[in-house]
């Protein structure tokens, strides 16, 4: 279509720039709440394009934003940048955020001084430190209207199938005592925590569909000789929405509480982690996206009935503002991502045409927000 001649325009001129960014990145991976070269990198191509940077965000080191224009809508591009340890880039979030860098810098060249904001916001830690979340918490997306990004998958999916996640400590104590000398003396903390993961595993069999708990021993006791004071064991949390984790961590609570009370102990519970909130896709926005992929050959579907793929804190961000999230294949559907076959894939030529195709999608979605009014408030409708 005529009209997104100069987004194509842009996203061709900048293609080997920004692929060079996503190479980079690649080869110089860094983990959750480290990436220092990650956001210097990306903040440094965004000055150079007139972006007014601002570091540290939300009070982390290597979170940031980056804004040009004036005026609502304001469209935001969240960019992930950290890596896994030990496996790099194999989650793919070398392509997030040279695509995130790529949609701004290209959206606010066509925009050209058009009422509307781009904002490239810096996200750090998606695997499981929760960068977003705490963004979101210090109000770094309350005046955005909208929020556009994608990730690199196995599938070619519209839409996340996303869950929400957090994780609790749980620590049990009674006396200590000698096994055998006074036996009776002692309360076995480390026999109520065992008991805890059996009353979990009886509770998991009438869960409801995506609810589930892992839980680790932590810590158990420093010698056989002595019945343990104390025992501590850590418990992840899932469930399909966040309403139904808030349902599953107050069984949690109560099975702790039961059988600290069965076996004389006492406990604590403590969240240990950010929250992840399940995802909530904004179906006009996707369905917008997902049709200027097209013009690339690439067709999205709506995800596998029943199939989930884990967590991540755009959660939190899409229940404020409408977002996008959707999974664009740079592998078949044979692999999986979170392996060094992934982590290959992230720097191949089919990474390289996904992204030149998604930066694309992506600023054609921006721009039909900054110039269509009806969109923006459809998606806002929906949203609500």
């Amino acid at each position: 279509m005529s009209q997104y001649r100069p987004v194509r325009e842009e996203v061709a001129r900048r293609a080997d720039a920004l692929w060079a960014v996503a190479c980079a990145l690649h080869a110089d991976p860094e983990t959750a709440f480290a990436e220092h070269r990650a956001a210097a990198l990306l903040t440094g191509e965004l000055e150079r394009a007139g972006f007014e940077v601002r570091r540290e965000t939300a009070g982390l080191s290597t979170a940031f934003t980056a804004r040009a224009g004036r005026g609502r809508p304001v469209v935001a591009f969240p960019l992930e940048y950290d890596a896994l340890p030990g496996l790099g880039h194999a989650c793919g979030h070398n392509l997030i955020a040279a695509a995130g860098l790529g949609a701004a810098l290209v959206t606010d060249a066509v925009l050209d001084g058009c009422e509307g904001t781009v904002l490239a916001v810096g996200t750090p830690a998606e695997e499981g430190g929760g960068g977003k979340a705490l963004e979101v918490e210090a109000g770094v997306f309350d005046d955005v209207d909208a929020a556009l990004m994608f990730h690199p998958g196995v599938y070619d999916w519209m839409r996340a199938p996303l869950t929400a996640q957090e994780q609790y400590r749980i620590g049990f104590r009674g006396r200590a005592a000698h096994p055998t000398g006074n036996p009776t003396e002692g309360i076995d903390a480390l026999a109520a925590l065992i008991e805890l993961f059996n009353v979990l595993s009886a509770l998991g069999r009438r869960l409801p569909e995506g609810s589930h708990v892992q839980g680790i021993v932590t810590q158990g006791g420093t010698a056989t000789n002595i019945v343990p004071e104390y025992a501590e064991g850590r418990f992840g949390l899932r469930a399909l929405t966040t309403a139904a984790l808030d349902d599953l961590a107050a069984q949690l609570h109560t099975c702790a509480e039961g059988v600290a009370r069965a076996t004389g102990t006492s406990f604590e519970v403590e969240r240990a982690s950010v929250r992840y909130e399940h995802f909530r896709d904004s179906e006009v926005l996707s369905e917008r996206f997902a049709g200027h992929l097209t013009r690339a050959g690439i067709n999205l579907t709506p995800p596998a009935a029943g199939v989930y793929l884990g967590s991540s804190d755009i959660g939190n961000v899409s229940a404020r503002v409408p977002a996008i999230h959707p999974f664009v294949a740079i592998m078949d559907a044979d692999g999986s991502d979170h392996t060094p076959e992934f982590a290959a894939a992230a720097a191949s030529e089919r990474a390289r045409r996904v992204l030149v195709a998604v930066v694309e999608a992506l600023a054609c979605t921006a721009v039909d927000v900054a110039r269509d009014a009806g969109l923006l408030a459809r998606a806002w409708d929906r949203h609500r």
